[in-house]
């Protein structure tokens, strides 16, 4: 279980630095430059993410159970986590409402995906993962909207190409998640 909160303790640090260290951030990006700094976050982020893949394996080894979640959660999770993938493309395709409403929708997807897999999941070290993940992405969410309030930051507005186009890449990059790459890569198949 050590090394899955090492690994959290990682990537979700580096990818708190607006939240808790702006300053620092800001002055690192100047003293580095934009590809140097970007190739350091990339390559600390990569070894929390690592850490947390190879975590998370070891935890499911030696599982300890919290709680049993109903049947029927489990395949709300399916939803959730469709939501989240549909809200995950809308942080990247251009122009589209969900981005214009919430200015950022991965974060949303974060929170989505999260909460729907603490629902259908009950372990120790699912908890741990996904609780860490809701926490984050809801305490970013909150920062990342007063800052841009602050800032008077608007989203271009949505149109329904970019929505159309959120849906589809969203849908599909589901599918292919759910029915073939999530049992290969977690071991899991979340549509049995």
């Amino acid at each position: 279980m050590s090394i899955l909160i090492l690994g959290l303790l990682i990537f979700l640090g580096v990818h708190s630095l607006r939240l808790f260290a702006d300053g620092w951030r800001n002055r690192q990006l100047a003293r580095l430059g934009e590809w140097r700094w970007k190739g350091l976050y990339t390559l600390v982020s990569l070894i929390g993410f690592a850490l947390i893949c190879w975590g998370f394996g070891l935890a499911r080894q030696h599982a300890v159970l919290l709680y049993v979640p109903p049947l029927a959660l489990r395949h709300a999770n399916a939803l959730f986590t469709l939501v989240a993938f549909v809200l995950v493309a809308a942080a990247y395709v251009p122009r589209n409402h969900l981005k214009a409403k919430f200015g950022h929708p991965m974060l949303l997807g974060v929170k989505v995906w999260a909460f729907g897999h603490l629902l259908a999941t009950g372990m120790l070290h699912d908890v741990l993962l996904f609780g860490a993940f809701l926490l984050w992405a809801v305490a970013l969410f909150i920062v990342s909207r007063r800052r841009d309030r602050a800032a008077g930051t608007v989203y271009p507005a949505g149109t329904l190409q970019g929505d159309v186009l959120v849906a589809v890449i969203g849908i599909a990059a589901w599918a292919v998640f759910a029915l073939w790459l999530h049992l290969w890569l977690i071991g899991v198949n979340p549509m049995a």
